[in-house]
């Protein structure tokens, strides 16, 4: 009778102990590891997540287009559930962001069950001793609940999937600098509150064919702090490396092509602050940037995601005070270096196209095949292995950079530029009174525009030429000094030459629009007026008239000539209304 019993009261306990672990599995692994949940599902198990462990809050971080609540969910061991709390911690924060293009969605699910094994099994509870850790389960929302099999051509599951871009058609991996989304506004707001000692954006590769289930991305090089770049070389990624690869997954740096063959080479790539892991680069962060293979199984993508993961936890964790000192060291010499010191901040890179350095690289065999329908050569990959050593293009090269002055400064009608700073942590005061000052000062000249929009801006391309100007400007106007540690946002923002300038991105279009024009009659006599007085005048016209045809036989063309030159031009065309302060004057 006691055995019966007790063989009872085993299958009772083996049944709810199956009930209990099937109650906490995700809709991935119930597929079979070919599915991932729908925005709804993800958040439920997230709160779930939350209502069961003392260690973990789901919190709302603002809106999307649509109207759907986005979500922060915070694991910390130590009730560090606001920035506050976290700061005086002296814990890193692991900051996970996933689904920024929202096909690629290898990180939530990773996510949901390393938070289980965490929070719930707890076989991984201890990953929480040393660090706190956020999670951004979904940031393109809207993106995500635009389901179908058909959104990534090249992909390899799951079965449905969410959309690349939001429902505004935006890429959330463009707009870390210009700020156009509200999707950004919430994420940036909450990366300044909390300040993360490490960022992590989870991706999807397209492209090559390979034998690695994951790439990573991470700034070491001349757009990095250099004590940052060295923790990352030195601690991050070997044990990275190790930790993937021992969890079973080919792992390898996230490069490029240097030519059209493989054996010309391959080269690292820096990005600029419009991406995830440049923008974490400039804010003085290590950001790591994760790259699954579009062909390799989901399941295979979700556990490397995972391990990936891991690693990044438990290296900031053992990293701990060292990681929080070269943050904060990095965020000091930002402050410091730059600001009207003459020591220039870099803004474009390269990879050098000179190397001595090599990588063993695990290829596929591939052939170039000529298609009919496409009336031209195609690439296509094998699955014969090809195991190869080829140069690898890693000295990354500085081809642009600028001195910074100790302010700028922005007429208050511009106050919108402003407000997208705010979202970097970049500081500003106005002035109360008029005041005076020598500034230099861009002059655009040879503005062109594209025919089509690239994130919806049109971007002008240009020259430009620096005077210098003494001006009084209003009480109202904005000064943002450049002793800030988001000195590097201010620069690639403010200078005309970035990249990922205001400028670029068209939030000065207007500036090279003329709006006073003259008639044919008013302006003929003030132009033979002037060409009979100024005999310099008289000369350059001369020559371009013997020089240009086509400007010497249109008449309205040889007028505007003048009309540019003389005092009823518009001297606001093409004038970068941001000034670079010199000197104020008393």
């Amino acid at each position: 009778m006691k055995t019966i019993l007790f063989l009872f009261f085993l299958s009772v306990a083996s049944t709810l102990f199956a009930q209990k672990e099937n109650a906490w599995k995700t809709r991935f692994e119930k597929s079979g590891y070919l599915e991932t949940e729908t925005y709804d599902e993800t958040i439920n198990y997230f709160e779930k997540l939350a209502q069961a462990s003392s260690y973990a809050e789901l919190q709302s971080i603002g809106k999307s287009p649509q109207g759907r609540n986005m979500y922060v969910f915070i694991a910390a061991k130590g009730n560090e559930f606001t920035p506050e709390s976290a700061a005086t911690s002296g814990k890193p924060v692991i900051l996970i962001e996933n689904g920024i293009h929202s096909g690629e969605i290898e990180g939530k699910d990773a996510c949901m069950l390393l938070m289980r094994e965490i929070l719930i099994t707890k076989e991984k509870e201890s990953l929480l001793d040393s660090v706190i850790i956020l999670i951004v389960p979904v940031f393109n929302v809207d993106g995500h609940e635009r389901r179908s099999p058909y959104n990534r051509i090249n992909q390899n599951g799951p079965e449905e999937m969410g959309w690349r871009v939001t429902a505004q058609n935006l890429n959330l991996n463009r707009d870390f600098a210009k700020v156009d989304t509200p999707e950004m506004k919430n994420l940036l707001t909450l990366f300044q509150k909390w300040n993360p000692d490490f960022f992590v954006d989870t991706h999807t590769t397209d492209g090559a064919d390979y034998q690695y289930t994951i790439t990573y991305g991470i700034e070491t090089g001349p757009n990095q702090y250099f004590e940052i770049g060295e923790w990352i070389d030195d601690s991050f990624i070997p044990f990275a490396e190790k930790y993937v690869e021992e969890s079973g997954f080919l792992i390898s740096p996230y490069v490029g092509f240097m030519g059209k063959e493989l054996k010309d080479g391959l080269r690292k790539w820096v990005p600029g602050p419009r991406f995830s892991n440049g923008y974490a680069a400039v804010m003085n962060r290590p950001g790591l940037l994760i790259e699954t293979h579009m062909l390799k199984p989901y399941k295979d993508r979700v556990f490397s995601t995972k391990a990936l993961l891991e690693a990044a936890i438990i290296q900031s964790g053992k990293s701990a005070s060292e990681l929080k000192k070269i943050n904060k060291d990095a965020d000091d010499f930002a402050a410091r270096a730059f600001s009207g010191t003459g020591k220039s901040y870099p803004l474009k890179f390269r990879a050098s196209k000179t190397t001595n350095d090599s990588i063993d690289y695990k290829g596929y065999e591939y052939s170039d095949e000529f298609s009919e329908l496409a009336n031209g050569k195609i690439r296509k990959y094998s699955k014969k292995k090809l195991n190869i050593t080829v140069p690898f293009y890693d000295v990354i090269e500085i081809t642009d950079s600028v001195a910074l002055p100790v302010d700028y400064l922005i007429p208050q009608e511009w106050s919108e530029i402003i407000e997208r700073m705010k979202y970097h942590g970049i500081n500003s005061y106005q002035l109360a009174e008029p005041e005076k000052f020598i500034v230099e000062r861009y002059k655009f000249k040879n503005v062109k525009f594209p025919s089509f929009p690239y994130e919806g801006r049109f971007s002008p391309v240009y020259e430009y030429d620096i005077f210098v100007d003494t001006v009084t400007v209003p009480a109202g106007s904005y000064i943002v000094p450049t002793n800030q540690k988001s000195v590097g946002m201010i620069a690639h923002l403010l200078e005309p030459k970035g990249s990922d300038s205001f400028v670029k991105w068209g939030f000065f279009n207007a500036v090279f629009e003329r709006k006073e024009y003259f008639e044919m009659y008013s302006m003929e006599p003030i132009a033979r007026k002037m060409y009979e007085s100024d005999s310099e005048l008289k000369k350059e016209f001369d020559e371009k008239t013997s020089a240009d045809s086509s400007f010497s036989k249109n008449p309205r063309a040889r007028l505007n000539w003048f009309y540019e030159r003389s005092p009823y031009y518009d001297n606001h065309v093409n004038l970068y209304p941001v000034m670079r302060v010199i000197k104020k004057l008393e």
